[in-house]
């Protein structure tokens, strides 16, 4: 007895005294437990603070296979997280009653297919299926743990769901994919995890008195993009209703502030939502804006054209012999789009009419290979642009026979130009000659320190001078004014100043253009006095092999920048309008007033601003109480509509310039005032006055400048007749089939491919394309 009590005061000795610091430690590690808190991703956000891509809180599925089959409910757990998560009942055989080697049973396995990163509401799904599960075991005396757990984490959400989702991308549920701006700043998105390290006693509860670590997570910084929301959406639908019609391989649009090249909105078809990305294939995922390369036919002739007016050898005046030319060491001719040419004409007319002869001439006869290259790598061709997105290509530009030069000038032979490449150089077109580096970061935030980086515009060179590029804007502008000649008379927008250009390039499909594969565009930037917005539609495809850019991309072209500009505040410029062409597209582009009347003031505003409407509030109550138009009348886009949302006695009277006589009469009586009006047309001033107790609104009114009765309406009586009508206007030929050569449509190339745009088939008729000019 004695020696076993020595033994065992011995060996306590060893344990308690001599190794007890070793001992110590291993209870510490048996004590200690530790939780990892999770940073959350900074936040991107549209340039007014709409958030695209944010975290959200989720929940992790893991389950204990030891615990299960100890219960014996491993059928029950299978049929319930089947039901509940849609997990194929042999894949959850296979994690629910897993085993090791030996034979027995892992204690933790995660459901990472179907049961990662699942919703709130799946996850309640869970928790109720758990408690009922519970429940019957307590009922049959068992065991209450199912081994069934859920973790709370973060997962990426998007709340605009497919809007912008290539230019944005996506965070797959493993963190390990990335694509768009959730790849290019992710270091910057990714924030740093915290932790928190206690002791806890057997039951796992935190010990009182025990030592804890504490470690703050870090958030990711959070980024402003330049995208406008609006402007996006406008792109979406338009792209939506082009691949609904023509069904094209794939669509593109960018559109960007020309004067900073801000991307105010990058688009392409087809489209996927990042919330689900795992239902797409690559071709939904993939960004063409900057990922692709084509041959860009005739907007390409954008540059061109502002190297011959730099160098001085531009005359739009001077006449040349449309139709084909031969360039020195290859007999092939170059011919017009409508195979046949529109005769002597001015190149001023040439372009109009997106003529390649014109171009070959300019480009290849009179700047030459040396300069021609030069400006098209001023421009920014064959080379990266710097915009902040992983997959942007450099082109090429490769001149070296009097072939790939002469075709070159006009978008086509050794070119190959992405999206992006093409924006940038339009815009420093349009802003004066300054070719600039696209963007589409505006800031980016720390939200550890509250530090704002901003993104300032950086300038690349100086390509043209601001001279050219205010002649350059006049000339274009006519492509698309010219309402007879001009190919992009489709992006004709009353009211605005729109320069721009077509483009329909024919497909080299296997070594060979393609006779019936195009890829048409279009091209062009307003107000061209002071630019805003420039806009590239491009369509790679389209079902219908007679089309060009004029009729698939031109229309899309117009509604996008008609609603950009009006929800960007810019006023038309009704001085440049004539009767004619007044006329002529208040048909086309009327739209329809929607139904506002009950609506809260903040849902009818953004119903008004998703259709590019200009509007007024009426009074200062929350709701809409009426509407002026009616809702179905069909007014001018650029009509504002008037929200009232007070009685009339509380009214006061609004700004009625711009308003038509018979809406000033309506507004005026609807808020309890007399109308009394000077003149005809639309409202120019307004004076209010009280008489007898009475409200007067006293306004005068005159037709829009240029139309007829301009003159008579001016009190000076001086004004010019401009905008009348000429009398000779309807002796504009009768046959000039110009349609289709005009649109850059149809017509077959040539064996060996030859010619850029292709053109239509529609022939000229007889001296008939030179008529009707006033």
């Amino acid at each position: 007895m004695t020696l076993l009590f020595l033994i065992l005061i011995g060996r306590i000795y060893l344990v308690q005294v001599v190794d007890g610091a070793m001992w110590y430690d291993e209870a510490k590690k048996r004590w200690a437990a530790a939780d990892t808190i999770a940073a959350k991703r900074g936040e991107i956000t549209d340039r007014d603070g709409n958030v695209l891509a944010m975290d959200t809180i989720a929940y992790n599925v893991s389950v204990d296979p030891q615990i299960i089959h100890e219960a014996d409910i491993a059928e029950e757990v299978i049929d319930g997280l089947h039901e509940t998560l849609g997990i194929p009942k042999d894949e959850l055989d296979k994690q629910v009653k897993a085993q090791k080697d030996d034979g027995t049973y892992y204690r933790s396995r995660e459901l990472r297919k179907g049961g990662w990163q699942i919703d709130k509401t799946v996850a309640d799904g869970i928790r109720t299926f758990r408690d009922e599960l519970e429940e019957k075991l307590k009922d049959d005396k068992k065991a209450q743990d199912t081994g069934i757990y859920l973790t709370e984490t973060l997962k990426r959400y998007y709340p605009r769901d497919s809007l912008a989702s290539q230019l944005v991308g996506y965070v797959s549920l493993d963190g390990e994919n990335k694509t768009g701006v959730e790849a290019y700043f992710d270091d910057q998105l990714t924030g740093v995890d915290g932790f928190i390290k206690y002791e806890k006693d057997g039951k796992r509860v935190q010990l009182s008195k025990g030592e804890v670590d504490y470690q703050a997570p870090k958030d990711g910084s959070n980024i402003k993009l330049t995208i406008d929301s609006d402007i996006q959406q406008y792109v979406v639908e338009a792209l939506r209703d082009i691949v609904e019609k023509y069904a094209p391989k794939s669509a593109t649009a960018i559109a960007a502030d020309p004067n900073t090249m801000e991307i105010l909105a990058m688009a392409n078809m087809p489209e996927f939502n990042p919330n689900e990305y795992g239902k797409y294939d690559y071709a939904s995922f993939y960004n063409h804006a900057v990922g692709s390369l084509y041959e860009p036919g005739s907007t390409f002739k954008i540059a061109t054209l502002a190297a011959a007016v730099e160098e001085g050898v531009f005359n739009p005046d001077e006449i040349y012999q449309s139709g084909s030319i031969v360039v020195p060491g290859d007999p092939r001719p170059i011919r017009e789009h409508n195979r046949v040419g529109w005769g002597k004409i001015s190149f001023l007319d040439g372009l109009k009419y997106s003529s390649n002869v014109a171009f070959v001439k300019l480009g290849f006869e009179r700047l030459g290979a040396d300069k021609l290259r030069d400006y098209f790598t001023k421009f920014g061709f064959g080379q990266k642009t710097g915009i902040e997105l992983t997959n942007e290509l450099p082109g090429l530009i490769n001149l070296k026979y009097n072939r790939d030069i002469a075709s070159a000038s006009f978008g086509q032979g050794q070119v190959q130009v992405t999206a992006i490449q093409q924006v940038a150089a339009v815009a420093a077109v349009a802003n004066g000659g300054k070719l600039m580096v696209p963007h589409i970061v505006k800031s980016i935030t720390d939200p550890s320190t509250k530090t704002t980086t901003v993104h300032e515009p950086k300038f690349v060179r100086q390509v043209i001078s601001e001279q050219t590029s205010k002649q350059v804007g006049e000339y274009l502008e006519q492509v698309v004014s010219d309402l007879e000649k001009g190919t992009g008379r489709n992006a004709y927008i009353e009211g605005y100043r729109v320069a721009g250009k077509t483009g329909t390039a024919q497909k080299v499909i296997n070594g060979k253009y393609s006779t019936d594969k195009f890829l048409v565009s279009f091209i062009g930037y307003a107000p061209v006095d002071n630019p805003r917005i420039v806009l590239y539609i491009m369509v790679d495809e389209p079902n219908d092999p007679l089309v060009g850019g004029g009729t698939v991309a031109a229309p899309a072209f117009r509604e996008i920048v008609l609603k950009s500009l009006r929800k960007m505040g810019v006023a038309p410029n009704w001085d440049l309008i004539e009767k004619e062409q007044e006329e002529e597209q208040n048909k086309e582009i009327q739209i329809s007033v929607p139904d506002l009347k009950g609506l809260k003031v903040s849902q009818a505003q953004a119903e008004l601003q998703g259709q590019g409407m200009a509007f007024e509030l009426v009074g200062g109550g929350g709701t809409v109480l009426s509407q002026i138009p009616s809702a179905g009348s069909l007014i001018h886009p650029t009509q504002k509509v008037y929200l009232v949302t007070e009685t009339k006695d509380q009214l006061s009277v609004p700004d009625l310039t711009g308003v038509s006589l018979r809406d000033a009469l309506e507004l005026t009586s609807l808020i309890g005032a007399r109308l009394v009006p000077e003149g005809t047309g639309y409202v120019v001033s307004q004076q209010v006055i009280e008489q007898n107790g009475e409200r007067l609104v006293k306004v005068k009114l005159s037709p829009p400048e240029g139309s007829e009765g301009y003159a008579q309406a001016m009190s000076e009586g001086n004004a010019n007749e401009t905008g009348g009508a000429d009398d000779d206007s309807e002796d504009s030929g009768s046959g000039t089939g110009s349609d289709g050569g005009d649109d850059e449509n149809g017509g077959s190339p040539d064996t060996g491919g030859d010619s850029g745009d292709s053109g239509g088939s529609g022939g000229v008729g007889t001296e008939g394309s030179q008529g009707g000019e006033n």
